[in-house]
């Protein structure tokens, strides 16, 4: 079934003519909501109905950021079918070797070529942000994976959407940051302050919150936690309702 853009729109809760911005972030956030994986996997039916759903959200933002502005490709000049010169004299075709002399071409063949060195890469290393200052950064959606920020003042920073893999957050000040939907997959935050940081989203899988101060932090909407911490470590840590963990 053919549907109007408008219907596209109202799929992501937006006005007609929203921008490809938020576009993408109204796709984000629903993805979010209805991806299967956060639902549970012992109900058929409301795991068929999230995959309609969210096969729905992607279809909407395809057309819409087709047809968005700001993802429009001005078309390319029209070519023309007939060619001038500069000269009376027409160009002369491109030869092909069968066409060049044979000296020239077995002279090029038997031309001593040097090798060319092996290439090899090299990740470039990390900086050591041990104890950094970072207060109020603006970090959203940067990759911090693996990086040491042990120590560090990331009191009210902004880490929206960050990749956080395997960061070390040990003793960090992560008071009032926001880590809506960060990457904290296996991350060290022994003995970190995240008191009233928001975590709504955050993927916390493997993370050792051993100690951590999670006191008023946002996790969920009621008494619905919406943060993964599949085999987390939570021993001592204060949860968000002021309980200390065994």
């Amino acid at each position: 079934m053919t549907h109007s853009f408008d219907h596209y729109y109202q799929v992501l809760g937006l006005e007609p003519g929203a921008s490809l911005e938020d576009i993408n972030q109204a796709y984000k956030d629903l993805a979010f909501i209805w991806h299967p994986d956060r639902l549970p996997q012992d109900n058929p039916r409301l795991q068929e109905k999230a995959a309609a759903r969210l096969k729905d959200i992607n279809h909407a933002r395809d057309m819409l950021r087709q047809r968005s502005p700001q993802a429009v490709r001005p078309p390319a000049p029209p070519q023309s079918t007939t060619q001038t010169y500069s000269s009376a004299r027409p160009p002369e075709p491109p030869r092909s070797y069968a066409q060049r002399p044979p000296e020239a071409y077995r002279a090029y063949r038997q031309s001593p070529r040097p090798p060319e060195p092996p290439r090899s890469y090299r990740r470039p290393a990390s900086p050591n942000l041990e104890g950094a200052d970072l207060r109020g950064k603006n970090l959203q959606e940067r990759d911090l994976s693996g990086q040491n920020l042990r120590g560090a003042n990331l009191m009210g920073a902004n880490l929206r959407d960050g990749f956080l893999h395997g960061i070390n957050l040990e003793n960090a000040n992560l008071r009032q940051a926001d880590l809506f939907r960060a990457n904290l997959l296996q991350a060290n935050l022994r003995n970190a302050n995240l008191e009233g940081a928001n975590l709504i989203g955050a993927d916390l899988s493997g993370a050792d919150l051993s100690g951590a101060n999670l006191r008023n932090a946002q996790v969920g909407r009621g008494d619905r936690w919406m943060v993964k911490l599949t085999g987390a470590n939570l021993s001592g840590a204060i949860l968000p309702d002021g309980r200390q963990c065994a």
